[in-house]
């Protein structure tokens, strides 16, 4: 019956979701395109930029290069530094009342996820004023339109300068929450390559590995797509399957790290539109509890879900390792064994760019929990191809956790 359940609100969800305003981020990209950023400001009338970042851009000289776009353009700004990963609700109460504090009338969020995510909550709660982080979360809270929001991807990963989605965490309790409305959408999403050139291996890896993921799952998903969402979720899996392994080898190949950028860009509409799934509802939980990075928990959880979906993806999973080059249409191999060539292409991948397949920080104590934030998280609303029950989370985690 909760099966059933989920079904039908999905279905009917689907029918309700075509009338909202749906919109992309427009983009702007190319090697050194930060410097239209004082060009879009006086097109929307903007006088006093808040650029929300954190400490490891401003050690690594990437943020000095918006300051410097900024003052050589003679706009005055705020800038706020202390964005962590998987940033709190403090961190967003912070960027708030400084935000209303010295008058600032736009957001420009330079980072990956976190900045990003902290900077759509503190938005939502500049014109939610009367409204907890914790109220705003769930979807579709917000309900107003936010101050102009330029975001300036440091990674080419999270999708976020595209998606209606901002993870804040408690850290009383670790519980993310989520909010989600389609006016968290950024005004523009700068693309610039060159400020993803100094981007480690491993954090090039795990974030490569996140797009494909938001690129996966949007296919997977049975219904709230549309052709768009379906032809960027395809296109992203190509791009990515092509450049990842490449900009990991060799950081400075702007060419593959322009690619990547746009290849986040189109996962993050994709699942935007059509939404994710159990991977994200069991990485966030790990995220919440212990604090892995984002991209590390979808990258360990990514090839397992799709083993334990069985047949039910076999013929998705076909046209993806299509897709990515793997196998041609005209092979004859069964959809199950083109699945097959497509999961171990992903566990081989993972393993050639050091990420493990297995997270032994998970606590037996704490699995009753995570089982709880990822089916809430997940039941009734993502469309996913197999709805999880509480047992099935629960053995899904412990494979997780032992890495088989």
């Amino acid at each position: 019956m909760f099966v059933i359940f989920c079904r039908i609100f999905q279905f009917i969800f689907n029918f309700v979701v075509k009338f909202l305003p749906w919109r992309k981020a427009a983009l702007v990209e190319g090697a050194g395109c930060i410097g239209k950023i004082p060009e879009l400001l006086h097109k929307h009338k903007l006088k006093m930029p808040m650029l929300v970042t954190d400490e490891g851009l401003v050690k690594a000289g990437i943020a000095q290069r918006i300051i410097d776009v900024l003052a050589k353009a003679h706009f005055p700004y705020l800038v706020f530094t202390g964005v962590e990963p998987n940033p709190s609700v403090n961190t967003v109460n912070k960027i708030q009342e400084l935000y209303i504090e010295q008058k600032c009338d736009c957001f420009i969020a330079l980072g990956g996820g976190s900045a990003m995510d902290a900077a759509k909550g503190a938005a939502a709660c500049v014109v939610r004023p009367k409204k907890s982080v914790e109220q705003l979360s769930g979807l579709l809270k917000v309900l107003k339109k936010l101050p102009p929001f330029i975001a300036v991807p440091t990674t080419a990963g999270t999708g976020s300068e595209t998606t209606i989605a901002a993870l804040i965490t408690d850290t009383e309790t670790h519980h993310k929450h989520a909010i989600m409305d389609i006016c968290l959408i950024p005004r523009y999403a700068i693309l610039d390559p060159e400020l993803t050139m100094g981007l480690p291996p491993s954090i090039t890896a795990i974030t490569g590995i996140d797009a494909l993921t938001h690129a996966i799952e949007a296919y997977l998903c049975w219904t709230y797509g549309t052709r768009e969402s379906i032809r960027f979720a395809l296109d992203a899996v190509k791009i990515i399957f092509a450049n990842l392994e490449k900009v990991y080898n060799d950081g400075n190949n702007i060419e593959a790290r322009q690619a990547m950028q746009i290849a986040s860009y189109k996962a993050g509409f994709a699942f935007t539109r059509a939404g994710v799934g159990n991977i994200h509802a069991i990485a966030h939980a790990l995220g919440g509890l212990y604090k892995t990075p984002h991209g590390l928990a979808v990258a360990v959880v990514l090839p397992k879900v799709l083993e334990d979906y069985g047949k039910k993806v076999h013929k998705k999973l076909a046209i993806l390792a299509e897709t990515a080059g793997l196998v041609a249409k005209t092979e004859k191999k069964t959809n199950a064994e083109k699945a097959r060539m497509f999961i171990d292409t992903i566990y081989s991948m993972n393993e050639r760019m050091g990420i493990p397949k297995g997270l032994d920080c998970i606590k037996d104590d704490d699995i009753p929990k995570m089982i709880e934030w990822a089916g809430k998280e997940s039941n009734p609303l993502y469309p996913v191809p197999v709805i999880y029950n509480k047992e099935r989370f629960g053995k899904m985690i412990k494979k997780i956790r032992i890495g088989n």
